[in-house]
C-alpha cells in the first residue's frame, strides 16, 4: 500500500472525504517551530493533499498532513477550502522543477516537492479539479447554463410564444425589476489563479503527460531504493574493516586514500549502471505512453 492510500485511510476516510492527490514537500524557507512533540528532534515528513468530500454539494479541500518520527500515525495539521486558495505558482513555466508556492487568504507557503515529477502530477490534478469545481459553482439554478435559464431563453427567442401581459411587463421591466434580477444572480466567484505553470499541465491534452510523470516517479523511487541497498553494505563493511579508535592495517595514509578512491570509483560505476537502467526504463515508458495515446485516439473516433 502506497503513502497516498495510507493517508486516505487514516486521515480522510474517517471524515467522509476522498483524497485525489498527495505530494511530499519541504519548506524552501524553514519556519521556527516553537513547540515540537516530545520524543523527537523535529524530524517529520510533510504532505500537501487535495481531497473532496463525499457529501453533496462536494467541497474541494487542501490539507497539510504531517508524520512525526517516520512511524507515527499521520496527523492533519491545517486545512483550507479551494475558495481560500488565491494562487498556485509553478515558479518556472519553461521546465520541470520541484518548487511551487500556494497563496491562501491567510497564509503563504513556499514548498519544494521530493521530485519535479511529483510536483507536476500535483499541479496537474489540482488544476483540473479546480476547473471542475468552479464550473459546477457557476451552474446556479435559474442562471446562465442551468436548465431553467435555458428554458427562459428559449421562450424569449421563440416568435410564436404567447406571453401574458404581466409577464411581458416583467420582461420589459423598469430599473427596479432589472436591479432585482441582478441581485438574484450574485457576484461571480473568484477563481484560483494558476501562474508560471507549464502549458502541458494546464492544457486539455494532458492524459499522456500524467502517465509519463507517474512513470518518472515510479522509476525515481526504484533508483533511490537501489542506491540505498548498495550503499548500506559498503557502510557496514567499512565499519568492520576500520573500527573506531584503531588505525587501518597497512598504516600508510596513501593506502587509505587509494582504497577510498577505489571504493568511490566502484560506487560511481554502480550508480552509472543504475542510471542507464533508469533511462532505458523511462524510454520504454515513453513508448508505452505514445502507443496508449494512439490507441485512445483511434478508438475515440
Amino acid at each position: 500500500m502506497n503513502i497516498q492510500s495510507v493517508i486516505n485511510r487514516e486521515v480522510f476516510a474517517p471524515r467522509d472525504e476522498r483524497i485525489l492527490v498527495a505530494v511530499e514537500v519541504k519548506r524552501r524557507k524553514r519556519k521556527k517551530v516553537p513547540f515540537l512533540p516530545t520524543g523527537g528532534k523535529g524530524e517529520y515528513m510533510t504532505y500537501i493533499c487535495l481531497s473532496v468530500t463525499n457529501k453533496r454539494p462536494a467541497q474541494l479541500l487542501i490539507t497539510k498532513v504531517k508524520q512525526f518520527g517516520g512511524s507515527a500515525p499521520f496527523t492533519r495539521r491545517s486545512q483550507w477550502s479551494v475558495e481560500q486558495l488565491r494562487q498556485v505558482d509553478g515558479i518556472d513555466p519553461n521546465k520541470d522543477c520541484p518548487e511551487f508556492d500556494l497563496v491562501f487568504d491567510n497564509a503563504f507557503d513556499q514548498w519544494v516537492a521530493s521530485s519535479a515529477a511529483e510536483k507536476c502530477i500535483f499541479i496537474q490534478i489540482m488544476y483540473h479539479a479546480c476547473q471542475t469545481y468552479w464550473e459546477g459553482k457557476e451552474r446556479v439554478p435559474g442562471g446562465l447554463g442551468s436548465p431553467a435559464g435555458d428554458q427562459q431563453k428559449d421562450q424569449r427567442a421563440s416568435p410564436g410564444a404567447q406571453v401574458s401581459p404581466g409577464s411581458q411587463g416583467g420582461q420589459r421591466g423598469g430599473p427596479g425589476a432589472q436591479a432585482r434580477r441582478k441581485s438574484t444572480v450574485g457576484p461571480r466567484p473568484r477563481q484560483t489563479e494558476f501562474v508560471n505553470c507549464q502549458s502541458k499541465l494546464t492544457g486539455d491534452a494532458c492524459t499522456v503527460n500524467l502517465v509519463i510523470y507517474r512513470c518518472k516517479v515510479f522509476f525515481n523511487r526504484m533508483k533511490k531504493g537501489m542506491v540505498s541497498k548498495q550503499s548500506s553494505p559498503q557502510a557496514g563493511a567499512g565499519h568492520r574493516a576500520s573500527p573506531s579508535g584503531q588505525r587501518p592495517p597497512g598504516g600508510s595514509m596513501a593506502s587509505v586514500v587509494q582504497r577510498a578512491s577505489q571504493a568511490l570509483q566502484e560506487r560511481g560505476e554502480r550508480l552509472g549502471r543504475a542510471e542507464d537502467k533508469t533511462v532505458d526504463l523511462m524510454h520504454k515508458a515513453q513508448q508505452f505512453a505514445d502507443t496508449a495515446h494512439k490507441l485512445a485516439l483511434k478508438y475515440s473516433n
